[in-house]
This record gives structure tokens, sequence and C-alpha cells, in this order.
């Protein structure tokens, strides 16, 4: 009796001093915080918003042997050398081509191009932005933004470069006359919520001359916080806010119908339900606050296992078409080019990141999704195939953007690189 009586006391000690220790850490990082401002006239960034938890008491993660083997797939630390990619590996449709646009940026994320033809790319794990140009014959490329908050998202209209950062949008305008002197970025919007899960930013600009970006889940599945697991909308000046889908988990890629204006978004599904389940989405808004179902419904076909109890599928908007289990759709354009054939006029090119938590891995490609009259998806076809190789990657799609000319430009934030595809007479792009 003594013994346990003992024992229970060590164990009670153990933890009271494990409190405090926990508790002065707490204070002295709130000392240090408190002790560090934001610079003079800058607004602070908001405190990071913590990730909800799941279901207590039960990890949401595979058996600890599975679990060391899934670990992400992390990007070299430097961008592969033009002469190393591995080109000669890709298969795409009979008549296209496809050669290095842009070489040595790290990290390559969204695409956008200027009305003067200069190419931006973002990143994300970094903190710059980057224009591509021609000059006297060759391309060059250039830091226009640094020290910036996971600088991902990318938008341009007249003139004026807006750059969706994690917790703010800014903007440098006229930036394709001052590339190389540019302005300090300009916030015009900063009330986003602060997480590290989903917390980067995909923003484009849509018929209406708003802006929209998207605000993803700061967790893998739990019940998000109001502001969160929605694609928002503003007005260019940072003002009238509104949310314009919900029921969004993690949204990298829109874009607008050519010919409807209707929106389409792909949307990644929730980790470790399943090696197969659920499957990312391709997704249409046909009206203003529709609801795609995240947290409880996933794929339009099945509601969740820990939070989907008492929700039914039916009470949410189902996807348009599915896009693979994990495979981390992101960037899509519908094409409005002319220089590829007609068959491809108004489809949708996917980019698939591939997936990380697989035993056997998927995507890392670019995939077109072929739409019926009505909207609706008839088919989905690969485009460009080879990035995966031997269940390993060389290169990771992210996003696609039209050319002027018709061309379609590919980013690959693994190898840090852009492509450029053309097709037939059109196809004389440089390595």
């Amino acid at each position: 009796m003594n013994a346990c009586f003992s024992n229970l006391r060590n164990l009670l000690i153990a933890e009271i001093i494990g409190s405090m220790l926990v508790a002065g850490a707490a204070f002295a990082q709130q000392l240090q915080e408190k002790s560090s401002p934001a610079p003079r006239g800058e607004k602070p960034a908001p405190n990071v918003q913590p990730a909800p938890t799941t279901v207590p008491g039960r990890p949401d993660i595979p058996n600890a042997e599975v679990a060391k083997v899934l670990r992400g797939v992390p990007a070299p630390p430097f961008p592969t050398p033009a002469d190393k990619l591995a080109l000669a590996q890709l298969k795409l449709p009979k008549g296209f081509k496809i050669d290095v646009y842009a070489s040595g940026i790290a990290n390559a994320r969204s695409l956008r191009v200027g009305d003067k033809g200069t190419v931006f790319v973002s990143n994300r794990q970094l903190d710059k932005v980057y224009a591509v140009v021609d000059k006297d014959g060759k391309r060059e490329t250039k830091v226009i933004a640094s020290g910036l908050d996971r600088p991902n998202g990318l938008a341009f209209l007249n003139g004026t470069l807006y750059i969706g950062e994690g917790t703010k949008i800014s903007k440098l305008e006229k930036i394709e006359d001052q590339l190389d002197n540019p302005p300090k970025p300009v916030v015009i919007y900063d009330d986003l919520p602060n997480h590290q899960s989903h917390g980067w930013k995909f923003i484009a600009i849509g018929p209406d001359n708003k802006l929209y970006i998207n605000v993803g889940a700061p967790c893998n599945i739990c019940i998000p916080p109001e502001e969160n697991a929605q694609i928002r909308r503003i007005n260019l000046d940072g003002s009238g806010a509104e949310a314009f889908a919900r029921g969004v988990r993690n949204s990298v890629g829109f874009d607008w119908h050519p010919a409807t204006k209707e929106f389409y978004f792909t949307d990644n599904g929730r980790d470790w339900l399943s090696e197969d389940l659920p499957e990312d989405e391709l997704n249409r808004v046909t009206k203003a606050g529709q609801d795609f179902g995240f947290p409880y419904c996933h794929q339009g076909n099945f509601t969740d296992r820990e939070v989907g109890w008492g929700r039914s599928c039916e009470e949410f908007v189902k996807p348009v078409a599915l896009l693979g289990p994990h495979s981390a759709a992101l960037g899509m354009r519908f094409y409005r080019g002319k220089m590829f054939p007609e068959s491809y006029r108004n489809a949708i090119f996917i980019a698939r990141h591939g997936s990380w938590n697989r035993t056997k891995k998927i995507g890392g490609d670019v995939v077109v999704a072929r739409l019926n009259k009505d909207g609706t998806v008839k088919s989905v076809e690969p485009f460009i195939t080879g990035f995966l190789h031997n269940n390993e990657y060389w290169g990771r799609p992210v996003d696609v953007h039209i050319m002027k000319d018709g061309s379609m430009l590919v980013s690959d934030d693994y190898a840090g690189a852009v492509y450029r595809v053309t097709y037939g007479a059109g196809g004389k792009a440089k390595r």
C-alpha cells in the first residue's frame, strides 16, 4: 500500500513539474512576441489559428510502420539544372511538344502572364515572386518581390499584379514598367486567418472584376471555423468581402468557363481515410453560396466516418468529376487558345501534383477534362505523363497557364522549372 502511495505521489510531482515547465515556456514565448512588435506602420500578422482536433483519443494516422514510409515528398534543396530535366520521359498526345521555358526557379508555383508578355511565377515555401522576361533572344528571371509570407497566389489585371500571401493580399501597380526597380507591395486586404495547414492562397480575378481567394481548412479533417473552408471574393480595393462557396477543404486552382462564365475549381480531399478514398474533386459553382460538403461529405457520395454522422451527401453540391485519390489536383485553366486542335477548345487542363500518402503514388501529371454542352464532364484523359517514374517523382506539376499564342505553360515546384507545351508548327520553342 505504501509503495502504491509512493508511486502515485511521484507521478503527481512529475506532472506538476511538467506543467510548470510548459507554462514557463509559453510565458517566455509571450514575452518574446510582445518584445518583437511589427515594423512601424504595418499591421501585425494575426495570431496563428490552432488546428482543430478530430476524434479525441484516436490519432488520425495509419499504423506506425506505414506512417514511416508516408512522410511527404520534400523538393530538393536546389532547382534541377536545365540539362538534367528528364523531358525525354514525358509523354504527350501526337503532335504536341514540351520544352523548358525557364529553369532555376526554386519552388515554382502559380503562373500569370502580364499585358506585355512577362511571365510571373510565385512560390509557397520561399518568400519571393519572380518575373521571366525575354531579353536579347534569351529568357531572364528577376526577383520582383521578396520577404513575403507564402506568396503562392497571383492574379493580373490592367497592369497590376496581385499577390496572395498567407494572411493578406497585396498589389504591385504598373509592375511591367518597373521590373528592374519594383515598388514595395501595397496591402489591399488582410482579414485572413493565419494557419499553416492549407494556409497558402490561390487567387484569380473573375469576369465580374472581383478577386477570388481560397481559404483552406486549418486541419486534415475537422469542423472548421466559420471563416475557413471556403472560397471568398472581394472587390479589387479589398472591400465587400463575402463567402462565394463553402464546404471547400483546400482549392489550389479555379477558373471560369469561357462561354457560360460558371466557376469551376479543384478541391483536395482529406487524408488518412484509406489508400483509395476519397478522390480529389472538380467542382462547379452555379449559384453563389453553394456548399460542397467538407467536412461532412467527400467526393459527393459518402459521409465522413468521424464527423459525418447525422449528415447526408444529398445536402451538398456534388462534384462534376473525380480526379483520383490523393492526386493533389491543383492549378486548372480552360483552354481559350487557338494553337491546339479544336477538340481542346474550352476543355480544362488540370495539374495533378501527385500523391504523397499512398504507398503506390498517382498523379504527377497534367490531365484534360472535356465537357458536355451543359457544363458537365464528358471525360478526364491523360495529357502529360512521365513525371512519376518507378514510384518516384522527378517533377511535380503545380499550375497551368495559356499564353496569348495558344501555347501552355506548366510550372513544376519539385524541379524548379516552367515548361511550354506547343502543337504542330507552333512547337518551335527552344530549350
